[in-house]
């Protein structure tokens, strides 16, 4: 469900809902904690472990995914709404309160506006209708075959495919998360003619059943197979709050067959007024105050069970994702049942009122954050252009600018501008793309650039908004830089929805910005070189939508490949090779979760330093304390600028143990044991005139990261230079790191 709860958490961004929470404060009952203290040890039944881990043991034989192809079709219902027993009730304190309401001088969607919504409708409400196919052959294609969002006129696609956990094993099931709840088997009941185990848990941070729930949630497992048959999840505090999965037994393997979310979001508080204020006090009365919940609601159902299927290569061409249709005409052929008058007016109400407060505005907005976007009418703005900082330019200001299909669907032309306060000086590119086809990411490119870069980077050619913006951080203390001005003609193509392949010619002029002279013929040359590059990421999804190809959910492995050839020709200068990789992945073990990048790089024939590799590095020695910010390949304690390699090989582990805790507030911490580490050689540094140093021998740091550090978003690492480059300074080598934890691996 953690999709679902996303979902809700932007709805809540896009409708700006939000009333404060309260609760109702129960008396104690010592004598019942005694008791149920007795009763309900601080430890797990072993029989319900035995079962939990045969669970977790056969759930891919028990899956679908074990199938050699099926297909199935579902409707989903997400809503924003009061209590569906308390509508009666909210209608006639409404009535009552309407006088008071409109005496406030706020007239907005999360104050009095909301509140009469819900007297006649929900606030939101969202449908959708998927088929979902699978080849183990080809894969899965999952077809969008209508949709509709109450106050949207056009489909917000990065929601539109948000997934529930239908393909993965529940938290509750999972070795990893085992110590989070505690598990009691209390019966063995039949359901649907199979003989089912029940088993109870309640979280293990839940100490005192007292005023609260004595379980937090039931377990259904299938006594032959071991397959789950359902789960049942209950809030601690008795606010409403509840989960359920429930699975079919189809062709001997279990499919998800239905989904139900109760979710308390706030409490909205009506007060009567009891003629005014003053009148009141004079009588003795008290204001009388009535609360309703609010709760978000998901209902969904999946039927049309098929397997085996015909297995067509061509049902499976393109992405993962296809949009069929958006505008909701179709989606009576899909519901399981119809909608209730309630529902009916949620359209019409929330449809209109989505002019006045702008909801398609404010809902591309915040999605368009996702993929670092600002969408401006035919206008997207980049951003990651916006404010940047390195050891040369200091603060750079940029302003990155793409025409969108609002234009033309074909022709999307762009440009950027920046400012670097430090150097002084003005940076900007023109480039202009020629799509080739809609249906999937393949265009020509014309750029020309006059800009400034860092010596020795690694290619981030096809890297994600994500990785790019987990590798900010990596030049903040490197002030060697480069001028680079030049035009360029590229073509990328998505071969498949796993391969993309890109290629670029290049002719430009490139002039080192530090004192630095190169086989003593200067610091600026002529370049003219082709660069090839590939990404291989079998398991992501995609989909392609009017805005473009959008990724659904980024699953490794990953490779990324470069390769560059230097000529001398058309006024070129060098004759070198240089190709990079980068490879990640990371999977689930009993022990935890275990993640690596390694990545590479050599340079062939006689480059400039900015051709070859600056190794990373992020410290400065000119500060007390090392902090800086995460890096997708840098080192917490290498000193950023200092060391280049013409060849070099790189690792990154982290290990995530299978051990949870909760400091302050609702967040659950973990923690990560890190290692990293590089080894490369320079064969003609005389070649370099300027002042650097080789990093010939293995470089390591390790390091523990506190994810949800102290239950915030953000995750704290402590790093400490180990091996042969580890000096008697304790600053130097030790190492603070923040990392925003939506960043992920």
């Amino acid at each position: 469900m953690k999709s679902f709860f996303t979902f809700v958490c932007l709805c809540s961004v896009i409708f700006g809902f939000s009333q404060s929470k309260t609760k109702t404060a129960e008396a104690e009952n010592e004598k019942i904690q005694d008791i149920e203290t007795v009763i309900l040890e601080n430890k797990s039944d072993g029989r319900a472990l035995e079962i939990l881990r045969k669970a977790d043991q056969l759930y891919k034989s028990n899956s679908p995914r074990s199938l050699d192809s099926y297909s199935y079709k579902a409707y989903e219902k997400v809503s924003l709404d009061i209590d569906q027993d308390s509508i009666s009730n909210f209608k006639e304190a409404f009535n009552n309160n309407l006088q008071f309401l409109n005496k406030k001088k706020r007239d907005s969607l999360n104050d009095i506006s909301a509140r009469q919504i819900f007297a006649r409708s929900k606030l939101f409400l969202w449908e959708r209708a998927q088929e979902f196919n699978y080849s183990k052959k080809y894969g899965e294609k999952v077809y969008i075959l209508d949709n509709r969002i109450s106050g949207l006129k056009q489909p917000i696609n990065e929601l539109i495919t948000l997934q529930s956990n239908r393909n993965k094993i529940p938290n509750q099931i999972t070795q990893e998360n085992r110590s989070l709840y505690h598990f009691f088997l209390s019966d063995t009941i039949e359901i649907d003619g199979r003989k089912t185990f029940v088993i109870n848990f309640r979280e293990v941070s839940y100490r005192k059943p007292v005023n609260k729930r004595k379980f937090t949630g039931t377990v259904y497992i299938d006594t032959e197979t071991y397959g789950i048959k359902k789960i049942e999840s209950l809030s601690k505090d008795n606010d409403g709050s509840k989960i359920s999965s429930t699975w079919k037994y189809y062709n001997s393997k279990w499919f998800l067959a239905e989904e139900r979310v109760k979710l308390e979001m706030s409490r909205m508080v009506l007060e009567e007024d009891a003629e005014s204020e003053k009148a009141a006090e004079k009588r003795g009365q008290k204001r009388i105050r009535k609360s309703f919940g609010t709760y978000a609601y998901l209902f969904a159902e999946y039927f049309d069970f098929q397997s085996p299927v015909e297995q067509n290569k061509s049902n499976f061409k393109g992405y993962t994702y296809s949009l069929k249709n958006t505008d909701g005409e179709t989606l009576d052929q899909y519901r399981t049942r119809p909608l209730s008058d309630r529902e009916m007016r949620t359209y019409k109400t929330i449809d209109s009122l989505g002019k006045i407060y702008r909801i398609d505005s404010k809902a591309k907005f915040v999605t368009g954050l996702i993929n670092g976007q600002i969408r401006v009418n035919s206008l997207d703005f980049d951003v990651g252009e916006v404010v940047n900082y390195n050891l040369y330019e200091g603060l750079r200001l940029g302003l990155k600018a793409k025409v969108n299909e609002n234009f033309d669907a074909y022709v999307s032309p762009d440009y950027y501008v920046a400012y670097g306060f430090k150097d002084d000086s003005w940076k900007y590119g023109l480039g202009i793309d020629f799509k080739t086809t809609l249906d999937k990411n393949s265009f020509f490119r014309i750029e020309y650039t006059d800009d400034v870069f860092a010596s020795g980077e690694f290619h981030r050619r096809l890297w994600n908004f994500k990785m790019r913006m987990m590798n900010y951080g990596n030049n903040i203390n490197n002030d060697r830089y480069y001028h680079y001005k030049g035009v360029s003609l590229s073509y990328l193509n998505d071969v498949s929805n796993g391969l993309t392949l890109a290629f670029a010619a290049r002719r430009n002029y490139e002039e080192a910005r530090f004192k630095y002279n190169f086989l003593n013929e200067g610091s600026g040359f002529r370049n003219f070189n082709t660069l090839f590059t590939l990404k291989y990421s079998p398991n992501s999804t995609n989909i392609m939508t009017p805005q473009g190809k959008s990724i659904v959910e980024q699953k490794y492995p990953e490779l990324y490949f470069n390769f560059e050839k230097s000529f001398n020709a058309f006024g070129g200068d060098f004759s070198y090779t240089r190709f990079d990789a980068l490879f990640i992945h990371n999977f689930k073990t009993l022990i935890g979760t275990t993640g690596f990048r390694l990545y590479g790089g050599m340079v062939f024939g006689d480059a400039p330093i900015w051709k070859n590799f600056t190794m990373n590095g992020m410290a400065s020695n000119s500060r007390d304390l090392n902090f800086n910010l995460t890096s997708f390949l840098g080192f917490a304690t290498l000193e950023g600028g200092k060391y280049y390699n013409d060849r070099f090989f790189a690792y990154y582990f982290t290990h995530q143990l299978p051990w949870y805790f909760k400091s302050f507030g609702q967040n659950v911490s973990s923690v990560d044991l890190v290692l990293r580490g590089t080894l490369g050689d320079m064969k003609r540094p005389q070649n370099h005139q300027f002042e650097f140093q080789q990093l010939d021998k293995l470089y390591q740091e390790v390091g523990l990261e506190w994810n949800n550090f102290l239950s915030s978003y953000f995750n704290l690492g402590l790093f400490y230079r180990v091996g042969y480059y580890t000096t008697g300074n304790f600053k130097e080598n030790f190492a603070l790191q923040f990392k925003l934890k939506l960043l992920q691996f």
